[in-house]
């Protein structure tokens, strides 16, 4: 069976049965939750032979600032035959002019070079039970009327409108603050995922502000399983490790675009939404 003889069709809701299917294949650990998520704030196409759904790519767009390439999965014995290259190309079709963004596998980096994508830097996948641990001062739940400003903030520091994501994140999880003033100056959020629930994204001005809105969540979770995807430049790691978030695994930040927007000086991301959104 040649590849020319597969379909690519526009991803629906009636395909996330499958799609969760080829992620276990892959050694993912994506919920069907985590697959309704993405979907529904993305575009994207499945690869079909016969019926049968052997590829994924999703495009997940902040607005026109950027969008994310995620899910990228093709069946373990369709490799080899290009199929690969032709979800990146209609994934590339979908994000249209978008400066564009992922997070490769060291098995994805050579397709993801050949279209166009740069190496901007590590993430780090950092999970485990968490330890017990006391809840830090000066971080609180927020509250419905915080998301505003949470969005804000994490524009500046992404340098794209997310709200859309944030939105989605206040529906199926919790956010915690730091205000200063009376502004929100730093936010974390939590979110069930995969085998347990995922913190991020996290935003702070600064690591100690970063593990604070950490810290608060590991202290209402001891025993639990949580993660973590950090970027290795910002130095929290080692400080994720002695929580009991071991260092499990690296991926690769790429970008299309050597002019992305500048994020906002006074906000950094601490740690991603997930590696598939950014």
């Amino acid at each position: 069976m040649q590849t020319r003889q597969i379909d690519l069709i526009a991803f629906s809701p009636e395909h996330l049965d499958a799609a969760v299917s080829l992620s276990r294949q892959a050694g993912w650990p994506h919920r069907p939750e985590d697959w309704q998520m993405a979907l529904a704030l993305s575009e994207g196409v499945v690869a079909v032979e016969d019926d049968r759904i052997v590829g994924t790519v999703l495009v997940t767009s902040y607005k026109e600032d950027c969008a994310t390439i995620n899910m990228v999965i093709v069946d373990e014995a369709m490799r080899g035959r290009g199929l690969g290259r032709r979800l990146m190309d209609a994934a590339l079709r979908i994000a249209g002019n978008r400066p564009l963004r992922l997070v490769a596998t060291a098995e994805g980096l050579p397709l993801y070079e050949k279209v166009g994508f740069r190496e901007t830097g590590r993430v780090l996948q950092q999970q485990g039970v968490v330890r017990e641990t006391a809840a830090p001062a000066g971080v609180e739940p927020a509250n419905a009327s915080d998301v505003t400003a949470i969005a804000e903030l994490d524009r500046g520091a992404f340098g794209a409108d997310r709200g859309d994501l944030i939105a989605y994140i206040a529906t199926v999880g919790e956010f915690a603050v730091i205000r200063r003033e009376g502004r929100v100056c730093g936010f974390s959020a939590l979110r069930p995922f995969g085998r347990g629930e995922v913190i991020g994204p996290v935003v702070a001005a600064d690591l100690n502000d970063a593990k604070a809105l950490i810290a608060h969540f590991i202290a209402r979770r001891p025993g639990q399983f949580l993660r973590v995807d950090t970027i290795a430049a910002t130095g929290l790691g080692p400080w994720l490790t002695e929580q009991g978030l071991a260092h499990v695994g690296d991926a690769i930040a790429m970008t299309t675009s050597v002019n992305q927007r500048a994020a906002d000086a006074t906000a950094t991301t601490f740690a991603l939404a997930n590696q598939a959104l950014g």
